[in-house]
């Protein structure tokens, strides 16, 4: 199989050059850009398969490069950023995309990010034309036709809420979303209702998650949103 190929948008050197470096060890192909627009010069004419973003470029912010991918893609986004705080990482999410790193940032924790991501990429291209009437995710499987859930081959009962939750996470598995996008992709809710979400997630969990204290399915990001993992059957 051919490694992806991977745009780092980055102006700061030695981030860019221990991002490429990362990239070059493990193999991958990669191409550079050092501001917005030849980043989405870059990403209109190369098509990549993931884009690795800083948010404080010098001629555009970051996060309206998010945006204007997504007007005509859906290539993953991992953003490596500086900017720490949650409003800032539910910004990014919310626009479009798929995950957030702050910098400072270790190799190791890149190139898992870098790995969700792909396997993501690999199951859209892969599974779902396969399985597009249901989900399979280790021993939770959905019907999507049925409207039905399984864990270990046994029927679980969900909610209308807990199931049309359950299908938002499965249908972004390895995306983190943020509370605001998953109340209103659900719910319609506005102003949003966080601890109104809480209480759903915490009630499917009690249904799917063997053990609460270590989510096998669902992980969460705190104070942005929530994440469905993607599992093996034998893990």
């Amino acid at each position: 199989m051919n490694k992806p190929f991977i745009l780092v948008v980055e102006d700061d050197k030695p981030i860019r050059n221990l991002i490429t470096t990362t990239l070059e060890t493990q193999g991958y192909k990669y191409h550079t850009a050092e501001t917005g627009e030849a980043s989405i010069i870059e990403a209109v004419s190369r098509q990549p398969d993931l884009i690795i973003l800083d948010l404080g470029l010098p001629d555009m912010d970051g996060v309206d490069i998010i945006k204007k991918v997504r007007t005509w893609s859906t290539i993953p986004i991992i953003v490596v950023s500086a900017r720490s705080e949650d409003r800032d990482k539910i910004e990014a999410l919310d626009a479009g995309a798929d995950d957030y790193l702050t910098k400072p940032f270790s190799v190791e924790e890149l190139l898992a990010r870098l790995r969700v991501s792909l396997r993501r990429i690999r199951y859209d291209n892969e599974k779902l034309p396969k399985e597009a009437s249901s989900f399979i995710n280790g021993h939770l499987k959905i019907d999507y036709a049925a409207g039905c859930v399984w864990l270990d081959e046994e029927e679980i009962h969900l909610t209308p809420s807990e199931y049309k939750l359950l299908c938002l996470l499965a249908k972004n598995v390895g995306k983190v979303l943020t509370h605001n996008y998953i109340l209103h992709e659900i719910w319609g809710i506005y102003p949003y209702d966080v601890s109104a979400l809480r209480v759903f997630m915490a009630t499917l969990r009690k249904k799917i998650e063997q053990k609460s204290s270590q989510p096998k399915y669902i992980q969460t990001h705190i104070g942005i949103g929530y994440r469905m993992l993607q599992v093996s059957e034998d893990n």
